[in-house]
């Protein structure tokens, strides 16, 4: 995992709470993102495996694009929130929150790959 500007932790630390904190994501984008009942959705030690697997995914995906803000994670967070025309006009998070998170993790890793400045542009603010 590249540098936690999060503090998201891994492993037996990671804090899964903390990327729906970071996103804005509610409870029933969790349980939509992860396969999972609504009621399945929870951040204690009972987390469904699922759950923790997919957050955990998210995490690392996120301070990957931390990664290309130099560890800002204000700019970071605002990238996932502002729409981007390169990912049709819609936001990273919302690409999440309807289950097109493998499609922006392509994305992000091509983007890193080519060492292009896709991700870090800045962000507009609708």
């Amino acid at each position: 995992m590249p540098n936690d500007y999060f503090n998201f932790g891994k492993g037996g630390s990671f804090h899964p709470k903390g990327v729906p904190d970071v996103l804005g994501l509610k409870r029933e984008d969790v349980s939509r993102l992860a396969s999972v009942s609504l009621k399945s959705v929870r951040y204690d030690d009972a987390i469904p495996e699922q759950v923790r697997e997919r957050l955990e995914e998210i995490a690392i995906t996120i301070n990957m694009v931390a990664k290309f803000f130099d560890g800002d994670t204000d700019k970071t967070v605002t990238w996932f929130k502002a729409r981007n025309p390169l990912l049709g006009d819609i936001s990273p998070r919302d690409m999440i929150r309807l289950g097109r998170f493998e499609r922006l993790r392509k994305f992000i890793i091509n983007a890193v790959l080519k060492q292009t400045p896709a991700i870090a542009q800045e962000p507009e603010m609708a």
